[in-house]
């Protein structure tokens, strides 16, 4: 689907069309389009959480306007690359399969003139190489040196890799470096987070390496390049466009690829002699050689990349957001019966109208964000400490379950009081039998229900008969001694069961929610 959200967001920024087209895979007629259409019926960024990209493709294009026709069909370029490639293979053979294909869809064909010259124009396209210049402060590029360093062990002399982020400001070349255990996706997100406080600024766009830390492979294609969704948010978060290069395509990201040699060479191979013991003691010494390199005039400028930097760029580039980005992580849950998901052997509640159905869950060290259908129906502060903690929002819960809230060990106490001696030194072990008081709150409420149904005298009864089994009888123990003489002569339930309340039913069908 197209990317309605970014390319407004994109657009905000003040991105040219064109730019927009490449960091969302669409065409910039595609681009012209939307904006023109979101001007029309004012819709501009900021947008509303609620407003995913399928929501917006509804309002700018409505399901009951009609598609705009073309007259013809334009052939599948890609195609038609790859396949001139092959021997034998020529534009006349692929003119004829392109139309019989245009004539089994109903679909008007080019003439053979009109498709050779398409193919002509873009292969042109593809051949010129066009250098551009770029301004000052409107463009970073990244890239993982191709060369490693080495760690030793102090203690057990095992050599450990090192790889070595690059990023390269596109105008004044300055750059930053540094060491990292491995190329991972926190890392990589890491190594942006500290190359911006670097900088102490943030550029319109990034051009980073087409590596899986940065693209999801199995949702792009040859026409559309899908971020990674933590990627995605990192660049949401410092507000800036990112274009992933093309696979084998130094040309999309000349000065980081020069700069990586450079690098090698002035870093790197300077360092090639040392020893180093800790990343630490790595990442000091190259920040020491990174330092002289920025420093260093360039040969035929007079000028180095900081002066250039600090003079015409810095000035130019966005502030910092507040805080710097979170790294999260993303696991999909699905909502169990009692309304909560479980996160690292913790519980989380969302509304009880999900139940049963499949949630995407954003993890941070702070919080636990869920999402279905990308809108986020719930947010937890997360918990650390002993497993098994919940936690539980009211409005999350049954109207029924909710009663729950309205008791605590002292009102379970007082109704006990309230039956009997015999019932309330039942309750009091049952609400001392566990870690928490808390967790016994469910059986002291089904006592509850027990002397609605039998009446609280045969509950006192009970009650006693139990304690001279044992001194700390449990709720399981009373029902089934009140269902053993249930058919005894004079022991019917004195309370109606037309009138009993209902109890815990689970299930999002009872409560009217969702279904699977």
């Amino acid at each position: 689907m197209t990317k309605y959200r970014e390319i407004l967001r994109l657009s905000n920024l003040g991105l040219s069309q064109q730019n927009i087209a490449d960091s969302c895979g669409v065409s910039k007629k595609t681009v012209n389009r939307v904006l023109k259409k979101a001007k029309e019926l004012d819709i501009s960024w900021p947008l509303d959480t609620n407003d995913t990209d399928e929501v917006l493709a509804e309002k700018l294009f409505p399901a009951t306007s009609k598609p705009v026709a073309s007259n013809k069909r334009m052939p599948d370029f890609a195609y038609i690359r790859k396949e001139l490639l092959r021997n034998g293979v020529s534009k006349k053979l692929l003119w004829t399969e392109y139309m019989e294909d245009c004539r089994a869809n109903g679909e008007e064909p080019l003439m053979y003139s009109q498709f050779c010259y398409h193919i002509q124009q873009d292969e042109q396209k593809h051949r010129a190489t066009m250098h551009i210049n770029r301004k000052p402060g409107e463009q970073v590029e990244v890239d993982w040196a191709g060369d490693s360093a080495i760690i030793i062990d102090p203690d057990t002399g095992e050599i450990t890799d090192a790889w070595i982020f690059v990023g390269v400001m596109t105008y004044s070349q300055y750059a930053f470096v540094k060491a990292y255990m491995d190329e991972k996706t926190n890392n990589w997100i890491k190594a942006h987070v500290q190359m911006f406080d670097f900088f102490g600024g943030v550029t319109p766009m990034l051009v980073s390496d087409n590596c899986t830390t940065a693209v999801n492979h199995k949702k792009s294609d040859w026409y559309n390049t899908a971020l990674n969704t933590t990627y995605h948010e990192m660049a949401e978060h410092y507000n800036l466009a990112i274009l992933p290069a093309r696979i084998r395509k130094p040309k999309d990201k000349p000065n980081v690829e020069g700069s990586v040699g450079k690098i090698s060479t002035w870093i790197t191979a300077a360092l090639r002699n040392e020893q180093f013991f800790s990343l630490a003691e790595l990442n000091a010494s190259i920040r020491e050689k990174l330092d002289a390199y920025n420093a260093r005039k360039f040969q035929k400028k007079e000028c180095s990349r900081l002066s250039l930097f600090l003079g015409e760029e810095m000035p130019l580039l966005a502030p910092l957001p507040a805080t710097p980005f979170e790294l999260a992580e993303w696991k999909q849950a699905t909502v169990q019966f009692n309304y909560h998901i479980a996160v690292d052997r913790m519980f989380y509640s969302v509304p009880y109208q999900y139940i049963k159905n499949k949630v995407d869950v954003r993890i941070t060290d702070t919080t636990v964000e869920i999402f279905y259908n990308h809108n986020r129906i719930a947010s937890h502060r997360r918990l650390y400490g002993r497993s098994g903690q919940y936690s539980t929002v009211t409005e999350h819960m049954p109207q029924e379950h909710q009663k729950y809230l309205e008791w605590n060990g002292d009102r379970f106490r007082k109704w006990a009081d309230s039956i009997g001696i015999n019932t309330s030194k039942v309750v009091d072990a049952i609400l001392t039998s566990g870690r928490i008081e808390q967790q016994s709150y469910r059986s002291c409420m089904g006592l509850l229900k027990l002397a609605e149904k039998y009446s609280p005298g045969k509950l006192e009864q009970v009650c006693a008969k139990a304690l001279s089994y044992s001194g700390k009888p449990s709720y399981k123990s009373i029902k089934n001694l009140l269902a053993a003489v249930k058919n005894v002569p004079g022991t019917e339930p004195e309370a109606s069961q037309a009138e009993k309340p209902h109890g815990i039913t689970r299930g999002a069908r009872y409560y009217g929610g969702k279904q699977s």
